[in-house]
């Protein structure tokens, strides 16, 4: 119990301190301070747009945003000047440097359904731009998101027995805080381990407990044929997202490689041409390396993505294939934050607070 509170606390105060320092960058922001941070640009990744729904179990809740919020951030965005671009023509503004406005460029990983449903009329309504990475694995039925499965199978469980690897024990799921224990040990588990193996015991024990981790996939993904008729949106673009989901730095070079070129080819089976653009799984340092950015390249990318915080600049070019982007988080849904965002002092706070040592380094 007293790990599962701690836990809360520091989850609290870690919010806390995000959202202090969004504010104080959307204050330096709009007194024209640290101009430099911001770069040519920003790449935003969102997940699911979708009407909140209050779940018993929300793990994942940093990955959903409202449309109504969407709709907001685009508003505050073009006021403040930004223009929006296609992703696939960031390397001709990143060659042109500072001659160009500032721009946004929205993208959205694993095709969920919603995206469809209620971002597209968003985007739509201010024409704006924006890819959709497609988990190839994902789309066909044949894999599954650890993540979804183990929210929703905590939120129907007060404890669940599971072999970690030092044999099978007990674990507590009646609070919150345990949940998220709970959560996150199953998580390192993935991260620190086969992945496909792991997300196979996963898959294991929800089944044994009556939930089909497929039947999540159907009813969030989006298929083939949705994604064509989702293509064919002027405004929509459709990227590479890999097969199963895996970590690409956690495997070989012919793995990684096929798991890059599959997807393509399914995005060409789907548009009838190759993408551009991939988005590594999960996009962390851990998750994705300089050798993959290689690979890309070596098979056509000409845009890489991660999930690592930063805005665009030229120094990334001529080659940009391994990209930061930001995150619009499902828990700090203002405006002014999208903005803070893309101005990049949040980023630049960060490493001067990690430069000085500052709580949770």
């Amino acid at each position: 119990m007293e790990q599962g509170i701690g836990s809360s606390l520091r989850n609290h105060l870690k919010h806390a301190l995000i959202t202090g320092g969004l504010e104080a960058s959307f204050v330096l922001d709009r007194l024209g301070l640290l101009r430099q941070a911001g770069g040519l640009g920003a790449v935003f990744t969102l997940h699911h747009v979708r009407p909140f729904v209050p779940r018993p179990f929300e793990p994942n809740r940093h990955l959903e945003i409202s449309p109504e919020f969407l709709d907001l951030a685009i508003r505050r965005l073009r006021q403040e000047g930004y223009v929006f671009v296609p992703l696939n023509e960031l390397p001709g503004l990143m060659a042109a440097g500072k001659s160009t406005p500032r721009f946004v460029a929205f993208t959205l990983d694993d095709a969920n359904r919603n995206n469809l449903e209620y971002a597209l009329p968003v985007f739509a309504r201010h024409d704006v731009p924006f890819t959709v990475f497609v988990t190839q694995g994902l789309s066909e039925r044949t894999h599954t998101m650890w993540w979804e499965t183990l929210a929703e199978l905590f939120g129907r469980l007060d404890r669940i027995s599971f072999d970690f690897g030092a044999g099978i024990e007990s674990v507590d799921l009646a609070g919150a805080g345990q949940r998220q224990q709970a959560f996150d040990r199953f998580a390192a588990l993935v991260h620190r381990s086969d992945e496909a193996a792991a997300v196979g015991k996963i898959d294991a024990l929800a089944r044994s407990h009556g939930l089909e981790p497929l039947d999540i996939v159907r009813s969030l993904i989006m298929d083939a044929e949705e994604l064509k008729v989702l293509a064919a949106n002027p405004l929509a673009s459709l990227g590479a997202h890999t097969v199963s989901h895996r970590a690409l730095s956690r495997l070989s070079d012919t793995e990684a490689a096929a798991e890059m070129s599959a997807s393509a080819d399914y995005i060409a089976s789907i548009t009838g041409t190759h993408p551009t653009a991939i988005a590594y799984p999960y996009g962390t340092r851990d998750a994705v390396s300089v050798r993959d950015a290689r690979i890309a390249i070596e098979l056509g990318f000409t845009i890489g993505v991660t999930t690592q915080p930063g805005t665009i600049t030229p120094a990334m070019g001529p080659a940009p294939t391994l990209l930061p982007r930001l995150s619009l988080n499902g828990f700090y849904q203002k405006p002014r934050y999208a903005s803070a965002l893309a101005s990049g002092i949040p980023m630049w706070l960060e490493k001067a607070r990690r430069h000085r040592g500052g709580p949770l380094s």
